[in-house]
């Protein structure tokens, strides 16, 4: 009886823990996770991020405060996944897997590629994996964007425009293959 017991308990538990898990994956994320996709001399880069919403918000330089490493998203570290060697604006990126981090301060921008490639928001976030530094071209947009948007723009062949849109603010950076 005391066996019988046990087991009935512990199949208890179990479709608990599987109903909770099960409800945790379909529940629906505030920021939704997307993809920007780019081919570049044949070769796939993908970038994947989650894009928050400003509701109302002031974005940079309180929700994202100046001087301070963002993960460029929300939830998990936003990440970069390419086929190719990459030059993203004056920095040399081999083919891999890395996190984007961005550094914003009011005058200039910083585009970060990290070595640990997963990792939640930017709260582990070691300066010492970085595999280097850009810097970003801004601009003022002429309409606010409410969700934040990651978009490559191509610019034929081998080269495009990384595009990083957010509240009344664009950053830029050229991106090419061999």
């Amino acid at each position: 009886m005391r066996a019988m017991r046990k087991k009935l308990i512990a199949a208890s538990v179990l479709a608990v823990l599987t109903a909770a898990v099960a409800l945790k994956a379909t529940e629906k994320r505030a920021s939704p996770h997307e993809q920007a996709t780019a081919s570049l001399g044949g070769k796939k880069i993908t970038v994947e991020y989650g894009r928050p919403y400003v509701k109302g918000r002031e974005i940079f330089g309180k929700l994202v405060p100046w001087g301070q490493v963002w993960r460029t998203g929300a939830d998990e570290a936003t990440t970069l996944t390419t086929d190719a060697d990459l030059t993203v604006g004056t920095l040399h990126v081999p083919k891999g897997t890395y996190s984007l981090f961005t550094l914003p301060t009011e005058k200039e921008w910083t585009l970060v590629f990290n070595k640990t490639a997963k990792q939640w928001g930017a709260f582990q976030y070691d300066a010492k994996q970085d595999l280097g530094r850009t810097p970003l071209k801004l601009a003022a947009l002429p309409a606010a964007v409410e969700q934040f948007t990651i978009a490559f723009e191509p610019q034929g062949g081998t080269k495009a425009t990384l595009k990083l849109s957010w509240d009344k603010t664009s950053a830029n950076v050229a991106i090419s293959a061999p």
